[in-house]
């Protein structure tokens, strides 16, 4: 029935129909992960428990960054490596820094006083996990929607397609470049709901309807 009834428009009335579908199913899809659920309206599998990494309890001294004339010596307390970042309590700046690990250009040893001296201490300001997944795969740039006069489309593009792929279908990734594979939980992403169809069948009389009075 909706195939003989777009067929019957013509071409170019077709390709505006079919792109306000597309754009509306986009927002639609786009609010729905951001409520954490699949296309049948069951939550998001919930993330994996992390470990905080423990912070080292000794001080860190290293000129930074690598190239540089005149690199920066850094005292560092309270740090910790995630990934390639090195954050800790910077007792020069007064406060949390990171800083990228492969661009640290050499360390420097620590002498008795500096290794003693008093600093703050490093504390997150939250976790990952207690944030909405996928904020940023769901927006504009990376959740994109097209049509021509046949069809219309909506899905993700570039490295977002790959990484909303491993979700969609439950695949092994790396979390990190050096981490080992993980197997991630399936969360399906993109998916017509019904409320979706339904609007879609809507917008498609109400064309027809409108165009024959």
């Amino acid at each position: 029935m909706a195939g003989a009834l777009l067929r019957s428009i013509a071409s170019g009335e077709r390709r505006k129909l079919l792109r306000k579908i597309a754009r509306d199913i986009q927002k639609s899809q786009s609010a729905r992960i951001g409520r954490q659920q699949t296309p049948d309206g069951s939550a998001f599998a919930a993330r994996r428990p992390k470990r905080d990494p423990r912070p080292g309890n000794h001080t860190a001294k290293f000129l930074y960054p690598k190239g540089a004339a005149s690199p920066r010596l850094v005292l560092m307390k309270s740090w910790v490596h995630e990934g390639p970042l090195l954050t800790g309590f910077d007792i020069e700046a007064g406060g949390i820094r990171s800083f990228f690990w492969d661009k640290i250009d050499r360390w420097v040893p620590v002498a008795p006083d500096e290794q003693n001296k008093g600093a703050g201490k490093f504390r997150r300001q939250g976790r990952i996990r207690q944030k909405a997944m996928f904020r940023k795969l769901r927006n504009g740039r990376n959740l994109r929607a097209g049509s021509t006069d046949r069809e219309a489309w909506v899905g993700f593009t570039g490295r977002a397609a790959e990484i909303a792929r491993v979700h969609q279908d439950g695949l092994n990734d790396r979390p990190a470049a050096r981490a080992r594979p993980v197997r991630y939980a399936r969360r399906v992403l993109l998916g017509l709901t019904a409320a979706e169809r339904g609007a879609v069948l809507d917008l498609l009389l109400a064309h027809v309807a409108g165009a024959a009075t």
